[in-house]
């Protein structure tokens, strides 16, 4: 880091791999990113989401032009690796909140996983010394995989498939960002945003129209199916 700017690393770890409350930056486009920095800069994303959004707007605002430029050409350069997989289960541990994570309870008890997408590290303390090589599990509800493969080539409802714009594998095509691979956790919140409003910079239109049409269950599959595709 450079300040006011604070280290990257804090929250997306040296490597770029992200954690499941903040973005994979490994292998995204340039222009995508330059495009997201900006938006957090003018306060047009972050301000109505998450608390980890709210740091970026103060720290896009911090960030020196050739800082920016520097770390936007190392992340787009770096390799993206998975470090998720995905299981389709009806009952989950019992997880509690700590540190931007949720960790599984002390006893292993488990409950039925609903309506929800729970990712835990494989190793905690390995996570909590921000290690980008951290594996974790996304717990997903049965049939998730297949219905969000079903949504991904050919759409639900009046929502366009998702692979018409993130490509047949969901690789990214020109500017618009790979999902393959990457946490279910940070995908499906993503949609929630765009669905709601509070992710609506100008460059998120075309993804508000979409997420608008999609139920929660919808936007788990797709998270689900995304998550569990190899890059």
């Amino acid at each position: 880091g450079r300040k006011p700017a604070r280290a990257c690393a804090e929250c997306h770890t040296i490597s770029g791999a992200g954690v499941p409350v903040t973005a994979a930056l490994d292998g995204l486009p340039k222009a995508y990113i330059l495009e997201q920095i900006a938006a957090f800069r003018a306060g047009e994303r972050g301000m109505g989401g998450p608390a980890t959004a709210h740091d970026m707007v103060e720290e896009a605002r911090g960030l020196r032009p050739a800082d920016l430029q520097q770390a936007v050409d190392y992340f787009s350069a770096t390799k993206f690796v998975p470090h998720v997989r995905v299981v389709e289960t009806a009952s989950v541990p019992r997880t509690h909140w700590k540190y931007f994570v949720r960790v599984p309870d002390p006893g292993g008890a488990s409950e039925p996983i609903g309506a929800r997408i729970i990712e835990t590290p494989v190793n905690f303390v390995d996570y909590s010394l921000a290690d980008g090589r951290v594996g974790y599990v996304a717990y997903v509800p049965p049939g998730s995989i297949a219905r969000g493969a079903l949504i991904a080539s050919k759409g639900a409802g009046a929502a366009a498939a998702c692979e018409s714009c993130h490509g047949a594998r969901l690789q990214g095509v020109g500017m618009i960002p790979p999902l393959a691979g990457r946490s279910p956790t940070y995908i499906a919140r993503e949609l929630i945003l765009f669905h709601t409003g509070r992710r609506n910079n100008p460059g998120a239109a075309p993804m508000m129209q979409e997420a608008s049409q999609l139920a929660l269950d919808d936007m788990i599959a797709v998270a689900a199916y995304a998550g569990s595709r190899k890059p």
